[in-house]
Order: structure tokens, then sequence, then C-alpha cells
């Protein structure tokens, strides 16, 4: 993102961070959905909408890159505190026993390489 022509412009569907943040948002949305009944319109949908917001936040992210860094390392810090969110909300749904431990430990490593990727993308940007 120097602006002296050598960058190229990449999808985000190509780039790792977002295929990993996309994976486990379904992976989450999928088993909330099996929450109870009552928890459907409160925890279920936090952690729903912390997960996509990691998501939107990249994608919005690299679609102004090119014309402002400073947005794109903003989306950059909204994508990582979403990602910590989703570990809190994590924390949640295990202590809740809505997960199992095994769940918990998945989506609680998933979130924190998720986090130290953007964390590194964030660096990167100077």
């Amino acid at each position: 993102m120097s602006g002296d022509g050598k960058d190229k412009f990449i999808p985000f569907e190509k780039l790792e961070i977002f295929k990993c943040a996309y994976r486990i948002s379904l992976i989450i949305h999928k088993a909330s959905k099996k929450f109870p009944k009552d928890e459907q319109f409160s925890l279920a949908d936090q952690i729903r909408r912390a997960s996509k917001s990691v998501c939107a936040n990249i994608v919005e992210g690299v679609a102004k890159q090119f014309h402002s860094k400073p947005e794109f390392k903003r989306f950059l810090l909204i994508a990582i505190g979403s990602s910590d969110e989703v570990r809190m909300w994590a924390r949640y749904c295990y202590d809740l026993e809505y997960i199992d431990q095994t769940t918990w430990q998945l989506w609680r490593d998933e979130y924190q390489q998720i986090s130290s990727m953007l964390h590194g993308l964030y660096k990167a940007q100077g």
C-alpha cells in the first residue's frame, strides 16, 4: 500500500484472515441457533453479531485500504475489538453450559489466532 503502483488489489475472499474469520463465524452462528429459546435474542444474538462484525470490518477495511490507510487501520481495530468480544461471549456460553469445553476452547483459540493476525496486519500498516 505504498501508492507507487506496485500494490495489487486482493479481493477479501482470498485473504486468509477473512477465510478464517468467516469459517468460524458460520460455525458459531449454527451452534448458537441451538441455544435455549430465551437466549436467542440475547447471548446467541450477541455472539453472532460479534463474529459477523469481525468479517464485516475486515471487508470494509480492505475496500478502503488504497484510499485511506487510516480508515483501513480503523476498521482493523474494530475487527480486533469484535474478535475479543467473541472470546468473551464464548466464555459466557461455556460457563452457562450452552457449549462444551472442547467447543469453547476451539472458539477461544480461533479468535486468539484471528486477533493475532489482525494485530500483525495492523502493525504492517505502519
